[in-house]
């Protein structure tokens, strides 16, 4: 059950830990909930999307839900080069990342 707020009306009870808000759904959770997406650039200066599980990679970061249906929201709202205030080429390896990750947990 929630907490009553100052108005009378009940709200949620405030999660543990960081909240982030997910570039696709723009939903807001945990952030032990969500993937964290980086930017990569190659050597002909191509910049992809790509999986941060373990949070380590240094640099902006932009939070997803790990869901298929938040990344093609993403995509479609090119939420990616606005959540890195620069273009970025593909979210492939998001892609295959989200795909795998079921296998993994077997």
């Amino acid at each position: 059950m929630g907490d009553v707020v100052r108005t009378g009306l009940q709200c949620e009870a405030p999660q543990a830990g960081p909240i982030r808000t997910c570039i696709g759904c723009r939903g807001r959770d945990s952030r032990s909930t969500l993937l964290r997406i980086v930017v990569v650039t190659d050597d002909r200066g191509s910049t992809t999307a790509t999986p941060d599980p373990r949070r380590r990679v240094p640099g902006r970061g932009a939070w997803l839900h790990p869901d298929i249906a938040c990344l093609e929201l993403a995509l479609r709202r090119r939420a990616f080069s606005r959540a890195f205030r620069r273009p970025v080429a593909g979210a492939d390896a998001v892609r295959d990342w989200l795909e795998d990750v079921p296998s993994r947990n077997q």
